[in-house]
């Protein structure tokens, strides 16, 4: 039985977690120091996705290959998200790429002509170079808010769950505006404190792209950490040493942790977008 200490830390961590996220000045140090240590530590092939995954019942069925079926719920929100629009033949960059997985399912299912994924991290950048080997796809080191490309670029940008992370929102709207073309799509999803979607709305509305739809989609982000608790847990024990298992079990989501109860009750509200360069 797990003692109380533990579950008690894991708590105030996760308080901790969503307070920093709202704090510009920590937030690059502190998610790329996370993001090295995690790209460096967890080696498993098997783990590719960091997101807290998508659940609907009235959404077709996708039909997987089988090494791939054990992501349904990460997998679905990449569909949701980047299947809003026809990637056939296009120039996709997905910024803010971790461990391949996300930029790996685009490549192989949504069949755009290339994927680029960049990520702040270094380990993370290794690890997917060499974990995903797909024709037509590549990993970059690159920060979100100087993006190493040349105007008009690329059709889509692809952004999952990794903007709170961004000290400076405007300045990664105002690069990714700058590298899609005429036209260009940013297909994005991520979530904030419920104090803050207005203010995040606007800053989407004053981009220079205009949004073309909007959804919340916290039901179904809640949805997915329920099925997916039970392997999510056991993961955690076997993969994370012992005093580093509750802060992972908050980073996770995982059911009774203050980021869960956060999306649960309201707190924290998670949106998708379709955005269009303008």
């Amino acid at each position: 039985m797990r003692a109380v200490l533990p579950f008690n830390a894991s708590r105030m961590l996760g308080r901790i977690f969503i307070t920093l996220c709202r704090v510009p000045t920590f937030k690059k140090a502190l998610w790329r120091s996370w993001y090295e240590y995690l790209a460096s530590s967890q080696r498993e092939p098997e783990w590719t996705f960091m997101n807290y995954g998508f659940a609907d019942a009235s959404h077709p069925f996708l039909a997987l290959q089988s090494a791939d079926e054990p992501d349904r719920h990460f997998i679905q929100l990449y569909l949701h998200v980047a299947g809003a629009v026809d990637l056939n033949g296009q120039s996709v960059l997905e910024i803010g790429s971790g461990r391949g997985g996300g930029a790996s399912f685009i490549k192989r299912y949504l069949h755009p002509a290339r994927v680029i994924g960049v990520d702040l991290s270094r380990n993370a950048v290794a690890f997917a170079n060499a974990t995903h080997r797909v024709a037509g796809l590549e990993f970059r080191i690159a920060d979100a808010e100087r993006l190493p490309f040349n105007e008009g670029a690329f059709d889509a940008v692809v952004n999952v769950e990794s903007s709170h992370c961004y000290p400076a929102f405007e300045t990664f709207l105002a690069e990714v505006r700058r590298v899609l073309g005429p036209g260009g799509y940013l297909l994005y999803a991520d979530f904030r404190g419920c104090a803050e979607v207005e203010s995040w709305r606007a800053q989407l509305r004053n981009s220079g792209m205009a949004i073309l739809r909007e959804t919340d989609i916290t039901p179904n982000i809640v949805a997915a950490l329920e099925r997916d608790n039970d392997r999510k847990l056991a993961l955690i024990q076997r993969l994370i040493p012992r005093v580093l298992q509750p802060s992972f079990l908050d980073f996770a989501a995982v059911r009774g942790s203050a980021v869960f109860e956060a999306f649960r009750t309201g707190g924290l509200i998670y949106k998708s977008f379709v955005l269009r360069k303008v």
